[in-house]
């Protein structure tokens, strides 16, 4: 078998998904806080739904990569999404009934998707040669560029034609939820085929059925003791809980101040940065190496937080910094991915890339569900001072674990 040319039709397959499956994420993202925040007149309950979302994201990471490791990533990314569907049809009965606590276990649902999402650029990495892995992962992720900008952008269009049939505030956005997922479906069904995971032999389809919790604790013996597994899942797990932190409330933040429709505009902004400069950044990583490319990211990240700190309000300095935090978790999510494929061999991999989803998730998930309370007892800024310090963070570790691998290598010379 041509394994380049199953790469090749692989990462199209993967693109084309990623368009529709971002562009429903995106749009329901955008809109879910201004839901929740209707249907509660709170502030420090509005991150709930998109806490749910992340959290569920986090649950579904490692059944899906169990079931991708016994019966191939079409299996396991494509469960994801017919889960998502799901949620968001739930979601659009909830915010239309009103019902808050059915609309957060359907936007728990609906994180299911996105863990497949996620999946997609592990996918890209299966047959990818090493000196091209951040390019190949880069990508897939890039591609998420148009679903993700188009997504928030048409959610405005879609809640004023929903208001014109009757329906609730920012509850119509949900539609685009289902129909992008449902698309990302259908060409996962039809178009990753052969499944890159049973080229690359890394299918185990005699393997027990595990418990995810069994799994997860058997991901971790395998991660901790590889200080570079350790570093990759730290880096893109603490920059997705800082980027979350900021995101989160920035819609409410701009409502504040009399800005609710430049929001969804600020998003489409942020996630062109968290993916829009994709390939440069995968090229750069696979020229330059994970570790600078982890370090860039956390010094990027940290500027935009700050730039956001020290905005006060100024609409082109909120633009200005939730695009440097999408740039900095850009670099840190693809170097991070590259990284972990390439320190975890053989059919363990499959469990930790599951792993690191996890965490990265659970996370973002603490960041949405706390960042409604910090906003409101707080203030915004204290979101996005977080965010540099978990920018520092980041850097300092990565620094720390470049170091004592240049030891070793010098004290041989």
């Amino acid at each position: 078998m041509d394994r380049a040319a199953v790469q090749r039709r692989t990462v199209r397959t993967l693109m084309t998904a990623n368009v529709f499956g971002y562009a429903g994420r995106s749009a329901v993202a955008a809109v879910a806080v201004l839901l929740a925040r209707e249907m509660l007149d709170s502030d420090r309950l509005a991150g709930i739904p998109a806490a749910a979302a992340v959290l569920g994201t986090a649950i579904a990471a490692t059944p899906l990569a169990l079931r991708s490791k016994r019966r191939g990533r079409r299996s396991g990314v494509l469960i994801g999404y017919l889960i998502a569907i799901g949620g968001a049809a739930l979601g659009l009965v909830a915010g239309q009934a009103g019902i808050f606590w059915l609309f957060v276990i359907s936007a728990g649902l609906f994180g299911a998707g996105n863990a497949s999402n996620l999946q997609n650029r592990f996918t890209a990495a299966d047959l990818a040669d090493e000196d091209r892995r951040a390019r190949e992962i880069s990508m897939v992720v890039w591609v998420g560029t148009v679903g993700a900008v188009i997504g928030p952008a048409l959610a405005l269009w879609v809640n004023r034609v929903g208001k014109g049939f009757g329906m609730s505030e920012w509850v119509s956005p949900l539609v685009l939820g289902i129909v992008g997922f449902a698309f990302a479906a259908l060409i996962v069904a039809t178009f990753l085929r052969p499944d890159p995971l049973v080229v690359a032999g890394g299918v185990e389809p005699e393997a027990p059925r595990e418990n995810p919790l069994r799994g997860v604790s058997h991901s971790w013996k395998v991660i901790w003791p590889n200080q570079m597994a350790r570093l990759a899942i730290g880096a893109m797990a603490v920059s997705q809980m800082a980027m979350v932190a900021v995101m989160s409330m920035t819609p409410l933040h701009m409502r504040d101040h009399g800005h609710a429709e430049l929001s969804t505009l600020v998003i489409a902004a942020h996630v062109f940065g968290m993916f829009g400069l994709a390939p440069l950044i995968g090229r750069w990583a696979d020229r330059q190496g994970r570790i600078k490319a982890l370090k860039v990211g956390a010094v990027v990240l940290g500027v935009g937080a700050t730039t956001a700190v020290i905005a006060g309000y100024l609409p082109i300095l909120v633009f200005i910094g939730l695009f440097l935090i999408g740039v900095g978790w850009n670099f840190a999510f693809i170097a991070g991915s590259a990284l972990l494929t390439e320190s975890i061999s053989g059919s363990e991999r499959v469990g930790a890339q599951g792993l690191s989803d996890v965490v990265m998730s659970l996370l973002a998930a603490t960041a949405a569900f706390s960042s409604g309370f910090i906003k409101s007892t707080a203030g915004f800024h204290w979101l996005a001072i977080f965010a540099v310090i978990a920018a520092v963070l980041v850097l300092v570790a990565v620094v720390y674990v470049e170091k004592s691998h240049r030891q070793p290598v010098e004290a041989a010379a």
